[in-house]
């Protein structure tokens, strides 16, 4: 900065016509903006100003520098004042990483409403099931389901991500429903990669661990869902991927008196000293919209409702 400094006080003195003048409309003394235009000149390996007795004047150098340096200096000048101005409005873009199963079923239904709220705000959402550097690609924010790794970034908790064990109707006539988890062994399921053991929890506390094996393996969440609609075989979903199917019945819970350890659906940014105010305001947007209880299982709670006084009338 020390540089454009300098050139700020070349272009003044131009503009003011002497040193002393350009000093005191900085307010710095003489002796330190002599000192800095040497310094200007030094580095430019040029002389830029030529003294006279009544007057200092460009020299070739000086005037090319001050046509070219002078857009340079504008331009810095604008872009401080929309800094500052960003700073304290929701402005710029909001760069964002999502899943996209997740992405595309509950944050784009929200993303006009976010947008109407800020208008000054520019949006680039990328939806996809591989894990992105958040910091390596410039994201402001990743919306993350499940463990955290880098404890380089900072996390907030949007929302419980509740799992639940389920297959279809027609698989369960067909095999029989597992009375414990050793039965899942036992059973054919479908594999989300790398997740082959399942690890359940009975009411007393006790962790059951079991190791399952199916013909079908996947990296895709929905390649799971429909495997076990087809009946392929007993799948591990979050709640938020299956509720419609369990509400409506094409799919039937697995070991109901079991739980499943429970992770998180979180925002995550890279660390930063102060978090810019886009970033903050589509957080607490997420946590209004999102918030436990989330959606997915706010709709369950209005399915079982339902269904309810009708298995009383029947």
């Amino acid at each position: 900065m020390d540089r454009l400094d300098d050139l700020l006080l070349f272009l003044r003195v131009l503009d003011q016509g002497s040193i002393s003048a350009a000093a005191r409309s900085l307010d710095i003394s003489v002796a330190v903006a002599s000192q800095r235009l040497q310094r200007l000149e030094r580095g430019m390996g040029v002389r830029l100003l030529q003294r006279t007795t009544r007057r200092l004047h460009p020299t070739a150098e000086g005037r090319l520098l001050a046509e070219q340096g002078r857009a340079l200096v504008e331009d810095l000048d604008a872009l401080t004042n929309d800094l500052r101005q960003s700073a304290g409005s929701v402005a710029g873009t909001l760069r964002v990483t999502m899943s996209a199963a997740f992405g595309r079923e509950y944050i784009s239904p929200l993303l006009p409403e976010f947008l109407a709220r800020h208008p000054k705000l520019r949006l680039y959402a990328h939806l996809s099931d591989e894990m992105v550097d958040v910091v390596g690609a410039g994201f402001d924010l990743a919306i993350r389901i499940g463990a955290l790794n880098d404890s380089s970034l900072v996390a907030r908790k949007l929302a419980a991500n509740r799992r639940v064990l389920c297959a279809s109707p027609d698989y369960l006539r067909r095999h029989g429903s597992p009375r414990t988890p050793a039965e899942l062994a036992r059973h054919e399921c479908v594999l989300l990669s790398g997740q082959d053991v399942w690890r359940l929890v009975d009411r007393r506390g006790h962790e059951h661990a079991v190791r399952v094996q199916g013909r079908f393996e996947t990296t895709l969440g929905e390649a799971v869902r429909d495997a076990v609609l087809a009946g392929q075989g007993i799948g591990l979903h979050s709640q938020w991927h299956v509720h419609a199917e369990l509400a409506a019945g094409r799919l039937e819970p697995v070991l109901p008196d079991y739980r499943l350890s429970e992770s998180g659906i979180w925002a995550v940014t890279p660390e930063r000293r102060m978090m810019p105010p886009r970033v903050r305001a589509f957080t607490e947007f997420l946590l209004e919209k999102l918030g436990d209880p989330p959606p997915w299982e706010r709709s369950a709670a209005k399915a079982t409702a339902k269904r309810g006084p009708r298995a009383r009338r029947g």
